[in-house]
């Protein structure tokens, strides 16, 4: 069994969009790259996750699924999933807009990339004044016209615009075309899955001077074409305790604030456990006595073994973290 939570090194990735606050969120010093993700906790093929602490400090999370099967995943995950790892970890700093894109869902993504589809949630850690995300469609559109306006940029005009803030919480499924604007950072739980279809990227070129690829006849059967009346997920945020934002076929999520320490027990779900900190600095301990620091910034992986841990604040200070299992 793996006794004790996992940390990893350091997963950057150089972006046009990307800025500099994950080196400093990071520790690292900064330099003329663009850093606009971190892949937090990933098997994707070429942006594994690897260990950096304890006895399986080098190897690759996908080896340890490998060796540990439903020891590590939890027996809930691989009767439905078998030896893959289902869900991806990432911050994200987009210092100027992403793409406007979408995902494929499971049956699509499988029948065309052999992987698992995408849906996704974002939760705000930081926005300067007057940021905005893209999510969903605001009034009714044919394919044709999505095509139409996506070829000649003005798709932007007919998606919902949401004014963004700290806390805030966007639950993207497969299919809702969707955009981050300049200014924000995010915190990104999803499936397993690189695969976007992007539909408009501003005309700029990649980090290799060339323009970079469009996908409009792939993202045509992708999208969801429905109108809803609100693409935000309203909740309460709570001072001390939990409170769950996401709960889909693929994942649940819950955002823990807590000045103090909170106890958790999440070994009915027969799964591994997620932690990222999006405030302040934390200490996770799990059932065994084994503990860790982890602040703004970071992530660790529990075992399905010792998904009964707590966590506390390291100073007394409020600190928020985003907890998450796979269904």
């Amino acid at each position: 069994m793996i006794k004790y939570p996992l940390l990893f090194e350091e997963n950057l990735y150089e972006v046009v969009w990307g800025g500099k606050n994950l080196q400093m969120l990071k520790g690292i010093p900064s330099d003329d790259r663009t850093i606009g993700e971190s892949w937090e906790i990933s098997t994707v093929p070429g942006k594994e996750s690897v260990v950096r602490n304890g006895a399986l400090a080098g190897r690759t999370l996908g080896e340890l699924v490998e060796c540990y099967g439903s020891e590590l995943l939890g027996e809930a995950v691989v009767e439905k999933y078998g030896l893959r790892f289902p869900l991806l970890v990432k911050f994200i700093d987009a210092a100027r807009a992403l793409s406007i894109q979408v995902h494929p869902d499971n049956a699509l993504s499988m029948a065309r990339h052999g992987t698992f589809g995408k849906t996704e949630m974002w939760y705000v850690m930081q926005a300067l004044p007057g940021s905005s995300l893209l999510v969903g469609f605001s009034e009714e559109v044919s394919k044709i016209d999505c095509e139409r306006w996506a070829k000649d940029g003005t798709i932007a005009d007919v998606l919902a615009r949401y004014e963004v803030h700290p806390g805030d919480v966007f639950f993207i499924p497969a299919g809702r075309i969707h955009s981050i604007c300049g200014g924000i950072m995010v915190c990104e739980i999803q499936q397993s899955s690189d695969i976007t279809y992007r539909l408009f990227d501003y005309n700029r070129p990649g980090l290799d001077g060339c323009p970079r690829e469009l996908h409009l006849a792939e993202a045509r059967e992708a999208i969801d074409y429905q109108v809803l009346p609100d693409y935000q997920t309203h909740y309460q945020p709570v001072r001390e305790g939990d409170i769950r934002v996401v709960d889909c076929p693929s994942f649940a999520v819950n955002v823990l604030s807590t000045t103090g320490r909170l106890e958790r027990n999440l070994r009915q779900h027969r799964s591994f456990v997620t932690l990222s900190c999006v405030e302040g600095n934390a200490v996770v301990r799990d059932a065994l006595g084994h503990e860790i620091a982890l602040s703004r910034g970071f992530s660790c992986l529990l075992s399905a073994g010792i998904a009964d841990f707590t966590v506390a604040s390291a100073d007394g200070s409020e600190i928020r973290l985003l907890e998450s299992w796979a269904k």
